[in-house]
């Protein structure tokens, strides 16, 4: 078995910068020197402009997120909403034909796949079940039966996309999210539900293998979230200056 040099994994920027400034410095701090992004780097009302110019400068596999996907699409659905213009102005052309070269999935080391949902659909969330309006655990059965044959057995799936952190052990397999750098909290319509990590701190997890074994460390990381959340309300979104500030929907 390869050596696996610890992996600090992110997801789901959605455009704070700041967060994601105090992520990589407490992973640096930690020595970890190796990072992935699990997507939607970019989409909300903080700073698309200066994630890129952050991310930019890094050496950082990512695949692409349902809301990176979006701005890649666009349409007269999005053209209305003064969000997607003003990130698109943000990250400007480059930013963009970033975007462009993303998978929907990535193999690291062999057996470690990254995914913004499942492997299959970047809307679909890996491991919760929200038919009842908030987060539930989906069985191992529903889970493996979205992430074969793409994983063998002593591999390890990594996932983001509902923001919450989490991680179980299904069969041989590891499958983890890492929670939220950039928004603590959310509501959807499709189904009607509502995910909220339950504080307003900036997540990530490092990963490690210890005697054949996946280690998922979640990290909390504070910041200046009550800035994020006054710039969200000044361009806007007073749900997500809520969202930011408490963690909750």
């Amino acid at each position: 078995m390869t050596t696996f040099a610890p992996l600090a994994v992110l997801a789901d920027i959605h455009g704070n910068s700041a967060a994601l400034q105090a992520v990589l410095a407490d992973a640096r701090r930690r020595g970890v020197t190796r990072f992935a992004n699990l997507g939607d780097t970019f989409y909300g009302p903080l700073d698309p402009g200066g994630t890129w110019r952050i991310l930019r400068e890094l050496d950082m596999p990512a695949v692409l997120g349902n809301q990176d996907r979006i701005l890649l699409e666009g349409g007269e659905q999005w053209e209305a909403v003064p969000a997607f213009r003003t990130v698109l102005d943000g990250i400007g052309p480059e930013g963009l034909d970033w975007l462009r070269t993303l998978p929907p999935t990535l193999r690291l080391d062999e057996d470690v796949l990254l995914c913004h949902g499942t492997p299959g659909d970047d809307m679909a969330y890996l491991l919760e079940d929200v038919t009842s309006g908030h987060p539930e655990p989906r069985t191992c059965e529903a889970i493996l039966a979205d992430v074969a044959p793409d994983v063998a057995d002593g591999g390890l799936v990594l996932a983001g996309h509902s923001h919450c952190p989490g991680q179980i052990r299904c069969a041989a397999i590891t499958l983890a999210n890492p929670g939220s750098v950039g928004l603590p909290a959310y509501d959807d319509d499709t189904p009607p539900h509502v995910m909220a990590s339950g504080s307003p701190h900036a997540k990530y997890a490092v990963i490690s293998r210890k005697n054949s074994q996946w280690d998922v460390e979640p990290v909390q990381v504070e910041y200046d979230w009550d800035a994020a959340s006054a710039l969200a309300a000044k361009n806007g979104r007073p749900d997500w200056a809520r969202w930011l500030t408490t963690g909750l929907g």
